[in-house]
């Protein structure tokens, strides 16, 4: 542990090589920019769910959002009490619409908890979205949540597995399939549509 703590205090870090190098020179950013960018990101939150991302004790992350109170505006989502960052709500209330088919892999920060409920409001969608351990992923449609998706390794080819939840036409899945299995380094995407 004092290894690290000193770590800490002279900025070391590892490389992508895993090298020590030291960090630049500064001040670290006070400890409330964390509320500042937990709720640009998954905003609007609450400070219990600014406390289990960021895991830190409530009383400790209500200290940290009591300092940025003044930037926030109380909204409402789904009939709960909700805050986002003043300069956020005019985009919230009026976001830029999505367009497309994504498969977004499991452990995304997309799927992190704070949006799950917004991602997948029943709760027996989010026990198979959202499980322990070998997670599927989200087929999203336009922004909407439209499957789950799971790829296997068969030899050199992906064979990527979509269980559609609602409509979704095969040739929009095939080519994010094909995205998928060039990103894995596999010679060809199988795509099997249940």
């Amino acid at each position: 542990m004092l290894w690290r703590y000193g770590g800490v205090k002279a900025r070391a870090r590892l490389d992508s090589e895993r090298r020590y190098v030291l960090g630049r020179p500064g001040r670290a950013p006070a400890a409330t920019e964390a509320v500042r960018r937990f709720l640009h990101f998954y905003g609007p939150t609450t400070s219990g769910d600014f406390a289990e991302w960021a895991g830190l004790a409530k009383p400790h992350a209500q200290r940290l959002w009591a300092d940025v109170e003044d930037a926030l505006d109380e909204v409402s989502v789904r009939k709960r009490r909700a805050w986002a960052l003043s300069e956020d709500v005019a985009v919230l209330a009026s976001p830029p619409p999505a367009a497309g088919i994504r498969l977004i892999p499991p452990g995304d920060p997309y799927l992190q908890k704070p949006n799950r409920s917004l991602l997948a409001p029943e709760d027996e969608l989010r026990k198979r979205l959202f499980r322990p351990l070998a997670s599927p992923g989200a087929v999203l449609k336009d922004g909407r949540l439209v499957g789950l998706w799971r790829v296997k390794a068969r030899g050199r080819k992906a064979e990527i597995t979509v269980e559609r939840l609602r409509r979704v036409a095969r040739p929009e899945l095939e080519q994010e399939a094909q995205r998928i299995s060039d990103l894995r380094g596999a010679s060809e995407a199988i795509l099997v549509v249940d």
